[in-house]
């Protein structure tokens, strides 16, 4: 599978996948732990080796569940609510690894603020026991101030 033209319909997490062995299954799982802050099934989508490595705005880089684990916790617990879903985004398979391409947009919103989300998003995924598991992310923001505003608001 290889999609070259940008995918515009959005990844949210509400999709019904029942193939783990398709990509769009992972990703749909990803952002359904993520905006549902469910931590057992953002574990369950990534690999639990030493090999994942997380870079992204709040957290730099981490490697190993071990050390991924807590910027999830952080984010799940804080006052704020994030939410995200993924667009404008490509996929690429090579054997047992996908790589998807693509944007976030969403919102964090507290009792203090409100304000959208604009980030760029790598992810990488293999094949672990038929399923997709999550080796890679690399997340940026863009725009500086809103890279900072964001930063404060969930630490």
């Amino acid at each position: 599978m290889t999609a070259i033209k940008p995918v515009q319909q959005p990844i949210t997490g509400h999709e019904t996948m029942t193939d783990p062995a398709d990509p769009l299954a992972a990703l749909s799982q990803f952002y359904r732990a993520f905006n549902g802050r469910d931590l057992a099934l953002m574990e369950a989508n990534w690999d639990n080796s030493a090999e994942a490595v997380m870079d992204n705005p709040l957290g730099g880089i981490k490697r190993g569940w071990r050390e991924i684990r807590p910027v999830y916790e952080r984010i799940f617990s804080g006052r704020g609510r994030v939410e995200v879903e993924f667009y404008d985004y490509t996929l690429q398979q090579h054997g047992e690894v996908f790589t998807a391409m693509g944007r976030e947009r969403g919102r964090h919103t507290s009792e203090k603020e409100t304000f959208e989300l604009a980030i760029r998003t790598t992810r990488i995924f293999r094949k672990v026991d038929g399923g997709w598991r999550q080796i890679h992310h690399h997340g940026s923001i863009e725009d500086p101030c809103l890279l900072a505003r964001y930063q404060l608001a969930v630490r």
